[in-house]
């Protein structure tokens, strides 16, 4: 398994993938992504500043995230001090044919690779609160569940917030 930051070239493979998660996501109660995003534009702004990190398992694309310090304002409403400088993961994806294989686990240890090598000691994720994986997933890593959200972008959704401190 090899994780590297992606480039343009591999907008075609990501959103492969993500047309391959979007049916399960919705099938499972999941309305977190649909056809409008996340898109081809959003790739392809992570990878111009630096923050969208691919997982390839025998050269293929079986996983993608975005490793950000983008904070959206209703974090706050999670109890986070948003001015606090942290790392987020937005955007946490993996190849169904490939779940179970510890693809999103390398990805969460990623984020925390860029945290320590950024001098960051706070790293959060946000979830949908129909995602059972992840909420499974975080806890394990060690994050802390800090409280339920509703996001502006997102409206009549849920979502769970979880927090690590280094």
């Amino acid at each position: 398994m090899t994780i590297r930051l992606a480039v343009a070239a591999d907008i075609p493979k990501i959103m492969n993938l993500v047309s391959k998660v979007v049916p399960l996501m919705r099938a499972a109660g999941n309305f977190q992504w649909g056809d409008d995003y996340p898109n081809p534009e959003v790739f392809a702004n992570d990878i111009i500043i630096g923050q969208l990190w691919v997982t390839e398992l025998e050269d293929k694309l079986v996983g993608v995230s975005a490793i950000t310090t983008d904070q959206d304002p209703e974090y706050a409403d999670a109890g986070w001090d948003i001015n606090e400088k942290a790392i987020v993961t937005h955007r946490l994806a993996v190849d169904p044919d490939c779940q179970g294989m510890g693809i999103a686990r390398a990805l969460m240890n990623q984020a925390e690779a860029v945290a320590k090598a950024s001098g960051i000691s706070i790293l959060r994720v946000d979830t949908n609160s129909e995602n059972m994986a992840t909420q499974a997933l975080f806890p394990k890593l060690g994050y802390q569940f800090s409280g339920e959200i509703s996001l502006a972008k997102r409206p009549g959704l849920r979502f769970f917030c979880y927090q690590k401190l280094l």
